[in-house]
């Protein structure tokens, strides 16, 4: 497993190597407007991709929970969404997770260690209206996790879903509002958890902007979830970007969220 998950880890950064190496190669021709991304907070925007363009945002995140003599570590070394502009007003969107997860139950003397890619995420985003006159822009996502895709360790049993509502307000010209309401399930759980986001952003200059966020979820039969995170992103160029993030958990699930990650667009 440890010698299939670093061909794996190697395969993904030749792509990626080659797909930046694309970026650079047409800097000149970046597309309209400055690039808008999904990451690296947990709030989705409700803008789309333009019509006709690629954007790959991937990067890596680390966290874990110590508590009770028990210690769970998850490290994902490739969270890759691509995203393509099908339409004016439609997105497609395809996702994959290289990751480990490990547990440590020193009281039990149980150990588990976890490696392989996570169910492939299929989706789509649908633009349903523009910001205008107070209103705020409007999207809705929607994502298939499909079990056939993942390694033997990640592999559920059941197809998973979720489906969110993306509202983003301009509050000023430096600053906006975003937030998400919706719903998932998966894990061969049959409870739906209901999510939430909300995230504050701030534009510090033309390079680096700032973000505050806070989201979680709530299970219909399990206790809720809740988290806040922060980052910066910094503008290379105007389809080039770069983020990081610190987060933890409110609630006790998450000691520490270590996040860093690049994003870039190319003409299709």
């Amino acid at each position: 497993m440890r010698r299939n998950q670093n061909f794996g880890i190697s395969l993904v950064f030749m792509i990626l190597m080659g797909s930046f190496y694309k970026v650079q190669a047409q800097q000149d021709n970046t597309g309209p407007g400055t690039i808008v991304t999904d990451r690296p907070d947990a709030t989705e925007s409700p803008t789309l991709v333009p019509k006709g363009y690629l954007q790959v945002e991937t990067g890596g995140y680390y966290e874990s929970l110590d508590q009770n003599n028990t210690k769970f570590e998850r490290t994902v070394y490739n969270t890759t969404l691509m995203r393509y502009g099908l339409l004016d007003n439609m997105e497609l969107r395809l996702g994959w997770n290289l990751e480990s997860q490990k547990l440590n139950m020193g009281g039990l003397g149980f150990d588990t260690d976890l490696n392989g890619f996570s169910p492939l995420l299929l989706g789509v985003k649908i633009g349903i209206a523009q910001e205008k006159n107070g209103a705020p822009e409007i999207g809705l996502i929607g994502h298939l996790f499909l079990p056939f895709s993942a390694s033997k360790d990640f592999r559920p049993q059941t197809t998973g879903a979720d489906f969110r509502f993306a509202f983003s307000h301009t509050l000023s010209e430096k600053s906006n509002l975003s937030y998400n309401v919706g719903a998932k399930w998966g894990d061969d759980s049959p409870e739906l958890a209901y999510i939430y986001t909300i995230a504050l952003g701030h534009r510090i200059t033309d390079k680096f902007g700032f973000y505050v966020e806070l989201y979680g979820d709530l299970p219909e039969n399990s206790t809720a979830n809740h988290f806040f995170d922060t980052g910066i992103t910094y503008l290379l160029q105007s389809n080039i970007q770069l983020d990081a993030t610190v987060g933890k958990g409110i609630t006790d699930d998450q000691d520490i969220l270590l996040s860093a990650g690049v994003s870039f667009r190319v003409p299709n």
